[in-house]
């Protein structure tokens, strides 16, 4: 029998887990309301190398494919793949208007379309993801994540130009 004042072990890893997904549910919904963004899905399922393949995007705005957790952004002739959640505490990010950039649904940093931090309670710049163009598509690693203080070399590389 559970006793209220003793919570049961998972239960705290339960709630963080539905905690989680209900906010990134939350932000991929909010993201339909704001400009140019689509709900994306992979081309094919991931590849042995764990890629995943995307059409290139047509024109500037934001794409996401929730069941992988990227972000794809083109803006000004360039094409960026982010991982889904900010790097300050893994929270879903929303598009902002107008392709105006991403903000954090909890504590409200916002970012650049390139990824690059403006302000707010995160220290760093948008995760970006390893990012090739193979013809007409776009190929990411959501595996392969590149943090701006840790390879600041590899994550101003991170993009594709168009």
């Amino acid at each position: 029998m559970h006793d209220d004042a003793s919570p049961c072990s998972g239960c705290a890893g339960r709630r963080d887990f539905l905690k989680t997904s209900l906010q990134r549910v939350a932000a991929i919904a909010a993201l339909s309301a704001v400009g140019p963004v689509h709900a994306i899905a992979a081309l094919a399922p991931r590849g042995a190398n764990g890629s995943v393949r995307y059409a290139l995007p047509a024109a500037d705005g934001v794409s996401i494919d929730s069941g992988n957790e990227v972000i794809l952004c083109r803006s000004n002739g360039e094409v960026y793949a982010f991982a889904l959640s900010c790097p300050h505490q893994n929270t879903a990010l929303k598009a902002m208007p107008k392709n105006a950039g991403f903000q954090c649904t909890r504590h409200k940093s916002k970012y650049l379309p390139n990824g690059t931090f403006v302000s707010g309670r995160a220290t760093r710049n948008m995760d970006r993801l390893h990012i090739t163009r193979d013809g007409a598509q776009i190929i990411v690693d959501p595996d392969l994540p590149y943090e701006s203080d840790l390879d600041p070399a590899k994550w101003a590389a991170a993009f594709v130009k168009i």
